[in-house]
């Protein structure tokens, strides 16, 4: 990066950017979780089953495919070489790439109505409580960074 674009980059300490990947993956988890719990209580004749069933997915879900997600953009900002990264480097471009594929196939999703709305609430569950634990892997991580500097 040049003196110039360094010099006028919206930078922040990296423990910024370690809030707001937090604070990013709470939202997402707040509205997924929430269209979920609607879903469910809408369409569901057992809603504990569902709720259980939509728990039960969430640990495969979390521990394949969100631990290592957010364990490797943690760490580009950790070990980034600058002290004040980019404001939006708490994703690289292919996170926020695939970030827009996975909202835009949500969306059509739920307006073309091509899974029935309690399969897609017992799904939503799974990822809203997955999005939920990578927040929280943010905060835990966040602590031990503050802590070891």
């Amino acid at each position: 990066m040049t003196k110039l674009s360094h010099k006028y980059k919206p930078g922040a300490p990296k423990i910024v950017l370690i809030v707001l990947g937090a604070a990013i993956w709470s939202f997402a988890a707040y509205r997924i979780l929430k269209l979920g719990i609607d879903m469910i209580e809408h369409h569901a004749l057992h809603h504990w089953t569902n709720y259980l069933i939509g728990l039960l997915g969430f640990i495969p879900f979390f521990l394949l495919v969100f631990r290592k997600v957010s364990m490797r953009y943690v760490n580009r900002i950790i070990k980034n070489k600058y002290e004040r990264p980019c404001i939006f480097g708490f994703f690289d471009v292919k996170g926020y790439f695939l970030m827009s594929i996975m909202i835009t196939m949500g969306i059509f999703v739920n307006k073309w109505s091509i899974i029935p709305e309690l399969y897609k609430g017992t799904f939503f569950i799974s990822l809203g409580l997955s999005l939920l634990a990578s927040a929280i892997f943010y905060i835990v991580e966040g602590v031990k960074f503050i802590k070891s500097r």
